[in-house]
C-alpha cells in the first residue's frame, strides 16, 4: 500500500509514533489509509450539514476495511462573496483548494480519498486534486437545498433574491415582501436550488464517473444522502484494493460526457473554465471548442432554473442523472465510473419518471444545449454564453455601448436608471488577470433582470457570471482587457453585434479603426500587488484556456 511509506519498516518507529498518538489502534495499521477531504463550514449553507455526512462517510470507510483520516478544505460562499471585493478570491480558492488537498494527500502517503464538497469552485478544486494526485478517490458532493416557500409560492436564491433588487428599485415589489422573500427563498441546508454552478458541478462530478449515482441530486436533508455517503465510504476502500484511480475514470470521453450532460441539463457557463481545468490536471486536453461541438449535437433536455422552471428536487424525483443518461444515451460513450458499473449500465436501469422534467430527445426545448462559444472581431479567443437561458427574440442583437472599467461602476449606473432598452453594458478589467480572479456579474446581471431589461439589454465582460444569470449576457470575452483584448478599447456609444446562433460577437468597426485604437492601449497598473491575489494574477492564464495557474 501506499501508506506504507509513513507505517512500515524499522526506519518509520517514528512515524507510527506518531500515529498511535492519534489513537489508531495497533490492529487498524495494515489498513488502508483513507483521507477524508472535508469542506464544512459554518458560513455556506451548501456546507453546512457535512458534519452528519462526514459520520456516514466515517462508517462505510470502517465497514469497507479502511482506515479514516479527516482534514479540513476552506470554502467560499459566491452568493456571499458577490457584488464586493470579496468575489475577487472565490475562483482563486480553486487552485488553492487543489494544492492544499495533493499537499496534504502527497504528505501523508493516503491510499485513498474521500472528497466531501459541494459548491461552486470547491467541487471543480477537488476534481482537479484528484486527477492530480491519482490516488484512488470518490467525490461525495453534499446536495442540494430545498425550495423556498412563499404563501405557496415556490422560491430559489437567485430568481427570488437577486433579482429582487431590481424589482425593488423598480417599485414592483415593497419592503415587506423583500423581506419575506429574504426569509423564506433559502430555507436551510443544500447548494442553491438551480442549475446554477455548484449543481451543475455536481452533475457534472456524477456523469464524469467520479461520485455514485443519484448523488449530485440527492437533497441535502435528505436520509439517501447519508446513505449515498457511506456507500462512498465503503466503496472508497474497494477502489483502492482494485487500483482504480481517477485517471482511469476520467478520460476524454468521460469529459466529453460530462459535457453533453452538462449542455443538455442548461448547465452554468463556470464549468467551461473548471472541466478544462479538470482534464488539464487529468492530463487531457480539452479545447473549449468542445463545448460548443458538443453543444451543436446535444438537445437541450431539462429547463431548469434560472432559465427554466424546475429545481433540483423535480430532476431528482424525475429520475436525476441516471434518467438524463438513459435520455442521452445514444450520445454518451460507455465510460467506467467508481460504482464499479458502466455508463450504459446505469443509463439502461434508471426510470425518467417525469418526461416534461427529462424530456426525449424528440420533444427537447431547443435542438441545441445550453453552451455556445462565440468568437469574431470583439472575442478572437473565444467568449461563452448559456444561450438556453436567453429568449428567442434575443439570440440575434445589435446595440450601444456603455462602457465601465469594474463591475461596482456597472451596478451603480444600472440603479440610477442609466441602462435602457438597447444598451450593451460593457465589464472590463475583471478577467482572470485583471480583476483578478474574474468575479462573477450577478449582482449585475440579474438587477437587470429584476427591472425587466433581460429582453431588451445585453451584457458583456472579461469576467464571468454565476450559474444563476440569465438573458443575452456574454462573459469569458478572450483575450481580456489587461492583456490588451479588443474588449480594452471599446468606447461609449460603440456598436456591438451579438449572433448566437451564428456564434459571433463583433464590434461594429473596421479592422483598422481597431488596430489604430490597440496601437494606441496603454497597459494598466495591477488593482491588487499585496498577497495571494498578486501571485494569482502574474501566474494565471486566459479564460479560454480554463485560467489554469502557469507551470
Amino acid at each position: 500500500m501506499r501508506s506504507d511509506k509513513v507505517k512500515k519498516g524499522l526506519e518509520r518507529v517514528p512515524h507510527r509514533t506518531l500515529l498511535y498518538a492519534t489513537g489508531i489502534p495497533a490492529a487498524e495499521m495494515n489498513k488502508p489509509f483513507i483521507g477524508v477531504a472535508t469542506s464544512f463550514t459554518d458560513i455556506i449553507p451548501g456546507h453546512i450539514g457535512m458534519r452528519e455526512l462526514e459520520r456516514f462517510i466515517e462508517k462505510g470507510v470502517h465497514t469497507g476495511g479502511g482506515y479514516p483520516f479527516f482534514f479540513g478544505i476552506p470554502g467560499i460562499c459566491d452568493g456571499i462573496a458577490m457584488g464586493h471585493s470579496g468575489m475577487y478570491y472565490s475562483l482563486p480558492s480553486r487552485d488553492l483548494i487543489a494544492d492544499m488537498i495533493e499537499t496534504i494527500a502527497n504528505a501523508h502517503q493516503f491510499d485513498g480519498l474521500v472528497l466531501l464538497t459541494n459548491c461552486d469552485k470547491i467541487t471543480p478544486g477537488m476534481l482537479m486534486a484528484a486527477a492530480r494526485v491519482n490516488v484512488p478517490s470518490i467525490v461525495v458532493t453534499a446536495g442540494p437545498m430545498h425550495s423556498g416557500n412563499l404563501r405557496g409560492r415556490r422560491l430559489s436564491l437567485v430568481n427570488d433574491t437577486f433579482e429582487a433588487i431590481g424589482k425593488y428599485q423598480k417599485g414592483l415589489i415593497g419592503d415587506s415582501e423583500l423581506q419575506s422573500l429574504e426569509m423564506c427563498a433559502c430555507p436551510g441546508a443544500g447548494s442553491c436550488q438551480g442549475m446554477y454552478t455548484a449543481n451543475t458541478m455536481a452533475c457534472v462530478t456524477e456523469s464524469i464517473g467520479m461520485s455514485l449515482s443519484f448523488c449530485a441530486t440527492a437533497l441535502a436533508i435528505s436520509s439517501e444522502k447519508k446513505r449515498i455517503a457511506f456507500e462512498s465510504g465503503r466503496r472508497v476502500v474497494e477502489l483502492v484494493k482494485d487500483d482504480i484511480k481517477p485517471r482511469d475514470i476520467m478520460t476524454r470521453q468521460a469529459f466529453e460526457n460530462a459535457m453533453r450532460v452538462d449542455t443538455a441539463l442548461g448547465g452554468s457557463t463556470n464549468t467551461v473554465l473548471h472541466i478544462p481545468a479538470i482534464a488539464n490536471d487529468a492530463g487531457v486536453p480539452l479545447p473549449i471548442a468542445t463545448f460548443d461541438s458538443l453543444s451543436k449535437t446535444t438537445p437541450h433536455i431539462a429547463n431548469m432554473l434560472p432559465g427554466g422552471e424546475h429545481y433540483l428536487e423535480d430532476l431528482h424525483y424525475a429520475g436525476g442523472i441516471p434518467a438524463v443518461m438513459k435520455s442521452l444515451v445514444s450520445l454518451l460513450y460507455n465510460t467506467s465510473t467508481v460504482s464499479g458499473k458502466d455508463i450504459h449500465s446505469i443509463a439502461e436501469a434508471a426510470v425518467i419518471v417525469d418526461e416534461e422534467v427529462i424530456r426525449p430527445l424528440d420533444k427537447a426545448h431547443h435542438a441545441e444545449g445550453g453552451i455556445a462559444i462565440l468568437s469574431g472581431t470583439l472575442a478572437p479567443a473565444g467568449a461563452v454564453i448559456k444561450q438556453s437561458a436567453v429568449v428567442e427574440g434575443m439570440m440575434r442583437f445589435e446595440g450601444t455601448a456603455k462602457v465601465f472599467d469594474s463591475e461596482e461602476e456597472a451596478m451603480a449606473a444600472i440603479l440610477k436608471g442609466n441602462i435602457v432598452p438597447g444598451d450593451v453594458v460593457v465589464i472590463r478589467y475583471e478577467g482572470p488577470k485583471g480583476g483578478p480572479g474574474m468575479r462573477e456579474m450577478l449582482s449585475c446581471t440579474a438587477t437587470i433582470a429584476g427591472m425587466g431589461l433581460s429582453e431588451s439589454v445585453a451584457l458583456i465582460t472579461d469576467g464571468r457570471f454565476s450559474g444563476g444569470t440569465r438573458g443575452p449576457c456574454v462573459g469569458h470575452i478572450s483575450p481580456e482587457a489587461m492583456e490588451g483584448g479588443v474588449i480594452a478599447v471599446i468606447e461609449d456609444g460603440d456598436r456591438i453585434s451579438i449572433d448566437i446562433p451564428a456564434r459571433k460577437l463583433d464590434l461594429l468597426l473596421s479592422q483598422d479603426e481597431i488596430n489604430e485604437r490597440l496601437k494606441n492601449w496603454q497597459p494598466r497598473p495591477a488593482k491588487i500587488t499585496t498577497g495571494y491575489l498578486s501571485r494569482y494574477a502574474k501566474m494565471v492564464t486566459s479564460a479560454a484556456t480554463g485560467a489554469i495557474m502557469k507551470t
